[in-house]
């Protein structure tokens, strides 16, 4: 929904997203369309500016792997992704694989079924059910190469893990072929924050406890950094609030920009 406002009412795109507003459908559009105000508010706009922004983040950085050779791009935690049904790319050059939990990747294809949005052929779907099988059986099984150049796109996902469950992540990745890498989003620990950013912090910790997803991992930017490198990455880029700003939301008279300073982007090597 946030992504497909920024299509609405924001200029210039940050995320230019043709998929975004068909896919969550003509009621929610319309939705859309009469909350202008609302969505104007400053934090709905700190909120759409960081997951635009992630998303950009995450494309640019696909970029970058791309001239290292990747030639698969697996997005976990898909969701309602739009990347798959616009690659630039197509099939002959990246093949993408959209990984998620089952009853949600089902409700995903009945959207796009809804929407008349085709299914690329360079798509593979990979539902796995994590307390059934492993990430690495389920992309298997999608027809996952281990042996070609991969780059991972992790959005959302992390603050709702546990920290074993998102070490092993980074594991299972770093392990693929030189040239690939991860983009992910990550929060900051409540006492890492100022007061004003403690409270954005609460307020927002408890809307996703009362949605039934609580958040459960964070992570202090230095630490986590050498943790990755621990683990086998080559480079990491990490963006917190002013660095996005300043490669996104730059000389905007929009005044879009992230705010509130609660999560950071990073990119890790291989």
């Amino acid at each position: 929904m946030r992504r497909a406002a920024h299509q609405i009412l924001d200029h210039p795109k940050v995320l230019d997203d043709p998929i975004a507003l068909p896919i969550i459908g003509a009621a929610a559009e319309a939705e859309l369309r009469a909350s202008t105000s609302r969505l104007a508010a400053r934090a709905s706009r700190y909120m759409r500016a960081f997951m635009v922004g992630r998303s950009r983040f995450a494309e640019d950085q696909l970029a970058g792997a791309m001239t290292r050779g990747a030639q698969q791009f697996v997005i976990l935690g898909a969701g309602l992704d739009t990347f798959a049904y616009r690659n630039p790319y197509g099939e002959s050059e990246l093949r993408v694989f959209e990984v998620d939990y089952p009853a949600t990747q089902a409700w995903k294809q009945e959207r796009l079924a809804a929407a008349n949005i085709s299914i690329p052929a360079s798509l593979r779907y990979a539902p796995v059910d994590f307390e059934r099988q492993s990430l690495a059986d389920g992309l298997q099984q999608a027809g996952f190469d281990a042996r070609v150049t991969t780059f991972f796109s992790w959005l959302g996902v992390t603050p709702y893990l546990t920290a074993d469950a998102v070490t092993s992540t980074f594991r299972f990745i770093a392990a693929t072929p030189a040239g690939g890498g991860v983009v992910f989003d990550y929060g900051i620990p409540r006492e890492c924050l100022n007061w004003k950013q403690k409270l954005a912090f609460d307020y927002l910790s408890k809307r996703v406890a009362a949605a039934g997803e609580p958040f459960r991992t964070f992570f202090e930017p230095a630490a986590l950094t050498a943790e990755l490198r621990r683990i086998g990455f080559s480079r990491t880029e990490d963006l917190g609030t002013d660095e996005i700003n300043t490669r996104y939301f730059k000389d905007r008279a929009d005044g879009l920009r992230v705010g509130a300073g609660l999560g950071h982007f990073m990119s890790a090597q291989i």
